[in-house]
């Protein structure tokens, strides 16, 4: 799955010069393709109700891939709005550390969000280039719900009500799109998005907390059509 900057850099390599024209004010751009969510996670302790803080514990949140659909607009020839949306993503959330405390590590749950992305994104280079690259920034809504507590961590812990907050955080968008001609382009991009959430849940010793920053890298791929 770590690909996907690879092929932003082939594509860079493989683009060659000709006819299609570069995006104009006015255009609509649809991409569809896929979207990989690698978070980078930095979590705090688990504190637990009554207990406290446990030292040296924390969560840890797996990657997933689904599909992706981007809009852009093109405000003026050189700057685009663009909304990133996908198919809901699902992770896995494990516990690290509980061995200071006596207790064995175990898979929390899963979770499932959707992320939708507003961007405002820069195109610097000219009419005359099939290569389009942009950089941008803007503003990323992360929607959690359906979390659900793993089997195992019911049996370990007694745990129950696994719920997160929702997210809203800052977006730095890059990457490339290459024009195959004038309405057909390749797209490869990255997003680094700000994602913070406070996790509860209840367990047999009580209520434990963890707020998690997730601040994921956020990969796409795609194929665009121009209207």
């Amino acid at each position: 799955m770590r690909l996907f900057p690879k092929t932003a850099l082939f594509l860079t390599a493989a683009a060659v010069s000709g006819v299609a024209s570069a995006y104009e004010a006015g255009d609509w751009i649809v991409r569809g393709g896929a979207v990989m969510v690698d978070p980078h996670e930095d979590s705090s302790a688990i504190s637990v109700d009554g207990i406290g803080g446990l030292a040296g514990t924390g969560v840890t949140v797996d990657s997933d891939t689904q599909a992706m659909l981007t809009v852009t607009y093109m405000a003026a020839q050189n700057v685009g709005v663009e909304l990133l949306l996908s198919t809901p993503f699902e992770h896995t959330v494990e516990t690290r550390g509980l061995a200071g405390a006596g207790l064995a590590d175990v898979e929390l749950g899963k979770i499932t969000h959707l992320p939708p992305t507003l961007s405002v994104l820069w195109y610097p280079l000219d009419a005359g280039s099939r290569l389009q690259p942009f950089v941008g920034a803007g503003v990323n809504y992360t929607a959690f719900y359906d979390e659900k507590v793993s089997g195992e961590a019911k049996s370990a812990l007694g745990a129950s009500n696994l719920r997160l907050d929702n997210s809203v955080g800052v977006a730095l968008r890059f990457g490339v799109d290459y024009l195959i001609d004038d309405c057909w382009s390749l797209h490869a991009g990255a997003t680094w998005a700000q994602i913070s959430s406070d996790a509860r849940v209840d367990t047999a010793r009580g209520t434990a907390k963890v707020d998690v920053d997730v601040d994921p890298w956020v990969y796409t791929l795609g194929v665009g059509y121009r209207f």
